[in-house]
């Protein structure tokens, strides 16, 4: 039995699938002028509207809302397919249908991205998809940089910019037991070694007195000279040595 399922107030476990042969049938009646088959192109092709959004189901979007904008991309993939290209509609359809759903997440983003770099990302992707339309291949950044006249480095760097932040709590892998979960395959260098000794300087650091604070701080975490700090605090570089020396005295005590 078939799971229900309600997308917009379609019962998709009744969507049709067409035969091959019956795909190529109606594209020829609807490039022969017989629009009334569009409608059921859109129809019998829903199902592979739906095995898309599913790949979007984790970005927290309305699954009703993602329906409507991939079925926006089957009917500029309907509009635009050409059987000359002796590929299944599926082929050509599936990049569009990706290209509008990830259009409306980036319009949608939950990060700020500065409106040149928006512009920049949106003339690449509008190049890719006219690259696959043309070539039914996905261009490289080159191409794409080439395509828009712009640097490769500015590309990859605007479509970068609009790519959605991805959840450390995300499932990754499952094979039927616990799920593997980003954060998972996250591997942190830092050592405990390292944890340790940082929160030991910071305990350390708390003992001595603003002065041997700031100096200490502006010597080995900001790489100031004892001159120039001397001169920030206006006294001579042989008492900002002195007082240097205190500090790091005191400091090892406590490591001791």
């Amino acid at each position: 039995m078939r799971t229900k399922v309600e997308l917009c107030g379609v019962d998709t476990s009744t969507l049709p699938v067409l035969k091959p042969d019956e795909m190529k049938d109606l594209f020829i009646r609807l490039q022969q002028g017989e629009l009334v088959v569009r409608e059921q192109l859109v129809f019998c092709n829903l199902r592979l509207v739906l095995s898309i959004v599913g790949r979007y189901a984790y970005r927290g979007e309305q699954a009703d809302d993602l329906f409507q904008v991939g079925c926006i991309g089957l009917m500029k993939a309907i509009d635009n397919f050409d059987l000359k290209h002796n590929v299944r509609f599926s082929t050509y359809a599936v990049p569009m249908i990706m290209g509008e759903i990830r259009r409306h997440l980036r319009d949608h983003h939950a990060l700020r991205v500065s409106r040149s770099l928006r512009d920049i990302a949106y003339k690449a992707m509008k190049a890719k998809e006219q690259f696959i339309a043309e070539n039914l291949t996905e261009p490289t950044i080159e191409q794409l940089a080439h395509a828009i006249e712009m640097k490769k480095e500015d590309v990859l760097f605007a479509l970068d910019a609009i790519q959605d932040p991805m959840s450390l709590q995300e499932p990754i892998y499952s094979d039927g037991g616990d799920a593997i979960f980003m954060i998972d395959q996250i591997k942190d260098k830092v050592t405990e070694e390292h944890w340790v000794g940082s929160i030991s300087l910071q305990e350390s650091m708390k003992k001595l007195n603003s002065r041997q604070k700031m100096i200490i701080e502006k010597r080995f975490f900001l790489g100031e000279t004892q001159t120039e700090i001397a001169q920030s605090l206006g006294i001579s570089q042989a008492q900002i040595s002195r007082l240097e020396k205190s500090a790091v005295e005191m400091m090892k005590r406590d490591f001791r």
